[in-house]
């Protein structure tokens, strides 16, 4: 556990000894979690993919993932600033991290984002990415977490019931949070997910996924999802 990370949740126990049922209230009607005077807790958000990495594309429009991950990334740098977050990112454009698309690009574009996570010294970490599967049947979004990190499980799956929940509102049946090796899930001692939004291979998806009202209906309830992880620690 880092040392931000223990400072920040003392301060979100001021909130939650106040207003329970804050992240419930926070869909209705977003307040500001942190007053000036308290410790911002800072999350580093990270939009897969990028450049000459355009990760999967939708079956129905053929829109890029890298795309999608960053519109999805700046719909949730907005719900976390609002509720007071200090939000770091690791990708801000459409471009790579990589420099040059010489052999290796892909190592190098990890290794920037690696070194922002550190950098930042992140309470949290959400990487955004979108998923496809050959049977267009497969619908909602998916949290994965390192089966090595305890913390990052328990994120997960806080993540994964308010994903499902909002999934359940279009007849989506729910997921399962589950566990995997992947780079950026090992950046930092931090709790770290991957945040599967939905699937590209499924049209009603794709069609959903590019909606400016589901990008802030999905932020705000990963917003909530955050909101109900930190409240098992201080409640």
């Amino acid at each position: 556990m880092n040392k931000n990370w223990v400072a920040t949740v003392t301060a979100v126990a001021v909130v939650f000894v106040t207003a329970i049922g804050l992240c419930v209230r926070a869909l209705l009607a977003p307040q500001t979690v942190f007053s000036a005077s308290q410790t911002e807790m800072r999350i580093v958000l990270d939009a897969g993919h990028g450049g000459v990495d355009g990760g999967v594309v939708g079956k129905t429009t053929g829109i890029k993932e890298s795309d999608l991950n960053l519109a999805v990334t700046f719909r949730l740098k907005e719900a976390f600033e609002d509720m007071g977050f200090a939000v770091t990112l690791t990708r801000k454009t459409d471009a790579g991290l990589y420099g040059t698309t010489a052999k290796g690009f892909k190592k190098r574009d990890m290794q920037k984002r690696k070194e922002i996570v550190e950098n930042a010294d992140p309470a949290l970490v959400l990487s955004v990415h979108q998923n496809f599967y050959p049977s267009s049947t497969s619908r909602g979004a998916q949290v994965f977490y390192s089966k090595k990190r305890e913390e990052s499980k328990r994120l997960a799956l806080a993540l994964q019931s308010s994903l499902n929940a909002l999934y359940k509102t279009e007849g989506v049946k729910g997921r399962n949070a589950s566990s995997g090796e992947y780079f950026m899930l090992e950046c930092t001692s931090a709790p770290s997910v991957i945040l599967e939004c939905g699937f590209l291979s499924s049209p009603a998806d794709e069609a959903l996924l590019q909606s400016v009202a589901w990008q802030r209906k999905l932020a705000e309830s990963v917003v909530a999802g955050v909101m109900a992880f930190l409240g098992d620690f201080v409640l």
